[in-house]
């Protein structure tokens, strides 16, 4: 089941965006297996970074639910409207935030821009999966040079 939540006025007023979420789309979350929230976002909330996470952490927890974030990092700070947000990070800084949010929300981090994939959960555990596959495929090649039976 995907919710769709938009907020297009300039501001990055993350808590109310997922309040809304929570209070109008998750009231009936025992009939739903998984529940998780994909946010979306081109730079860091409107709020402290830690009281974005005391919150999200709070409503996973009650909700059995994981936050995701997909930054995108785009080359200006302002929208076509020249709005600055209340609240201002570098890329950087707001992708560090959101990793602390994420932490507290038990979900994912994704972090790409213009130039590709700066950072990504999903694919440093896929990578660390191959890493290990491959250490295992190398001592199996060295066992059955010297001559080891495997099982």
């Amino acid at each position: 089941r995907w919710v769709l939540s938009l907020q297009c006025t300039g501001s990055r007023n993350f808590m109310s965006a997922l309040r809304r979420a929570v209070e109008v789309d998750f009231r009936d979350k025992n009939k739903h297996k998984s529940q998780g929230l994909y946010l979306l976002t081109t730079g860091i909330p409107d709020q402290e970074t830690h009281t974005v996470s005391a919150y999200v952490a709070e409503v996973c927890r009650g909700f059995d639910l994981q936050l995701h974030v997909c930054l995108f990092s785009v080359m200006e700070d302002v929208n076509s409207n020249g709005i600055i947000p209340a609240r201002y990070a570098n890329p950087a800084e707001a992708a560090i935030a959101f990793k602390e949010i994420v932490q507290a929300a038990n979900g994912r981090f994704h972090w790409f821009g213009e130039a590709g994939i700066f950072e990504s959960d999903d694919i440093t555990i896929i990578v660390s999966e191959m890493e290990k596959a491959n250490n295992y495929s190398q001592k199996v090649g060295i066992m059955c040079t010297k001559g080891v039976e495997l099982d």
